[in-house]
């Protein structure tokens, strides 16, 4: 059985659109066998990555000399097979995510390396991580609104030398709901999510197909840019 520790970054936690797509993911997680746990990183008491010393690297590597809930998440991740980081695109993160990501610092091993071209390090020992999935929203109309926070998942999947199995991007997804309920294209994309969950814990891997049913348009660029003036009461 694959345990999978899913971390949501959305400030509105269970409630928002990233809790939404998430809940579908992970229930697909959990149709193919898999065990899931939810942690919300607002929801946790934790200060920033506030050390200028490295001490998780130079002085006692490993150990986080900042004592808060932090701590109790090491341990989780300790024991996890999947890590799902799921937050919506701020600029690019939500405060809350960016300090759990900064603080995923002790995971690593202060032993680099070159490969392709990049310094790298890997995994410490003492965890056993296989995989890394990154679940985003955004109100933007465009995919490419999501790439840096992709591209941020991406390096910490290499320099941890754990292979990244993919990223759910849902752009739009205000729209996937019309008057607080889910249309028809909203409930398409929560079974598509759903099942990539199931495709990732059966087969190990998401297939590209269902990512883009995922992502997949639910208005036009236009329309939904005309919207967003309507709703500010703004001049196009």
């Amino acid at each position: 059985m694959s345990t999978i520790l899913a971390i949501n970054g959305s400030p509105a936690m269970e409630k928002g659109n990233t809790a939404m797509l998430l809940s579908a993911f992970n229930q697909g997680m959990q149709d193919a066998g898999g065990e899931v746990e939810i942690t919300y990183a607002s929801g946790l008491k934790l200060k920033p990555c506030a050390c200028n010393q490295m001490y998780c690297w130079y002085i006692k590597p490993g150990e986080c000399c900042v004592k808060d809930d932090m701590q109790m998440l090491y341990a989780k991740l300790a024991a996890t097979d999947i890590l799902v980081l799921a937050t919506p695109v701020y600029i690019p993160l939500p405060g809350d995510m960016q300090n759990v990501i900064n603080r995923l610092c002790p995971l690593i091993e202060p032993v680099l390396e070159i490969r392709d071209g990049r310094t790298r390090s890997k995994m410490r020992k003492g965890y056993k991580i296989r995989q890394i999935v990154l679940v985003c929203t955004g109100d933007w109309w465009e995919m490419a609104n999501a790439d840096t926070v992709v591209r941020i998942v991406e390096e910490f999947a290499l320099n941890m030398r754990v292979p990244f199995a993919g990223a759910l991007i849902r752009p739009h997804a205000l729209m996937m709901k019309k008057d607080g309920q889910l249309t028809k294209e909203g409930e398409a994309v929560l079974v598509a999510a759903r099942n990539a969950g199931k495709e990732l814990i059966a087969d190990g891997k998401i297939n590209p197909i269902t990512l883009e049913c995922v992502a997949r348009p639910l208005i036009s660029h236009e329309a939904l840019n005309q919207k967003y003036h309507q709703w500010l009461q703004v001049e196009p």
